[in-house]
């Protein structure tokens, strides 16, 4: 029998058994939180057991182990130090065969600069979306407190049915609450009894904050703002918030597949939940076509030149053609 079918069958057999051991002894799942009696016994003896910790020499003998070819051991130690063993390995996950080892002549060397694409990658966007993120606060504050008046945000008039005015208040409040000592905040708590213009107190939204400000508008508003998109808007904020909190946090962009999923794109549902979804509502969003063209555009197709070698469109998501696709 092939090795994978071995591992593939392995699985099957251990959760059968497990089904089997619920169904005749009566026990409820999930099997957590009883630390006694027959719980115990079903966790102890068939959830897996916590990994045992490694030394980095024990760290480089298992990915060799599992197929990884490593010509440089003092390389590969430097780069376990500073980045982990578990943080570099969904970096493996493109490259991993159903028996858990590693594709054929996969190098250290070359998954680290996959690593290094995905890092500078993370930079490119996050820098595109700090762009997007101000306009569009810039832009609803100015269009919502134009019609509304500088605290109209606070009237649940001036949104549609659906607005929690509540959990909104809650939200901004507790953006001042943590904000408190910022001088802009300071002074309009000292010097106008806490209140705030829209175009003040859209500096402490959050992504999240601006999507939801802009799906709780009343269609009218939402047509007068974002014109013939305004339904696929929603979706795209969506993905650029999921982006962004990812870049943020210094997330894997590299092969992910991502929650939120953007509409009016003629793209596979696939890539709806890969990178290239995301980054055409970056595209969508993004204010200026001459920045993005002449900024973002150069830098991104020299990113991908330089470690055309070792990413895979097909990882991404991306088409062949992407460059022409992706300018505005």
């Amino acid at each position: 029998m092939p090795e994978f079918l071995r591992a593939i069958y392995k699985k099957w057999l251990i959760f059968s058994l497990k089904y089997h051991i619920i169904i005749l002894t009566g026990l409820p799942a999930p099997l957590n939180d009883v630390p006694q009696g027959r719980h115990f016994f079903i966790r102890r003896y068939f959830m897996n057991e916590v990994k045992p910790h490694l030394s980095y020499e024990g760290q480089i003998n298992k990915l060799r182990e599992k197929g990884c070819i490593i010509d440089d051991d003092s390389f590969c130690r430097n780069v376990l130090v500073n980045i982990g063993y578990y943080r570099l390995s969904a970096y493996f996950l493109p490259f991993k065969s159903f028996d858990g080892t590693y594709m054929d002549n996969l190098s250290f060397k070359r998954v680290y600069r996959v690593y290094e694409f995905d890092r500078k990658l993370r930079n490119l966007l996050f820098s595109a979306i700090e762009v997007i993120e101000v306009s569009l606060r810039t832009r609803l504050a100015h269009f919502h407190s134009e019609k509304y008046g500088a605290l109209g945000y606070l009237d649940a008039s001036s949104f549609n049915s659906k607005h929690n005015a509540d959990k909104f208040k809650l939200n901004i409040d507790r953006e001042i609450e943590n904000n408190k000592k910022v001088l802009f905040v300071k002074h309009h708590i000292d010097n106008y009894d806490g209140q705030f213009p829209l175009w003040v107190i859209s500096e402490l939204f959050t992504f999240g904050m601006l999507s939801y400000f802009y799906n709780d508008l009343i269609t009218a508003d939402k047509k007068a703002f974002a014109g013939a998109d305004y339904r696929n808007m929603i979706s795209w904020m969506r993905c650029c918030t999921d982006l962004r909190n990812i870049c943020a946090h210094y997330g894997r962009l590299y092969f992910r597949i991502f929650s939120a999923m953007p509409s009016g794109f003629q793209i596979s549902e696939a890539a709806k939940r890969r990178l290239w979804g995301a980054i055409l509502s970056v595209k969508a969003l993004y204010p200026s076509a001459e920045k993005w063209n002449s900024e973002f555009m150069p830098r991104i197709e020299a990113l991908f030149e330089e470690y055309k070698e070792d990413i895979n469109l097909y990882h991404l998501a991306f088409p062949r053609d992407w460059v022409i696709q992706l300018k505005k």
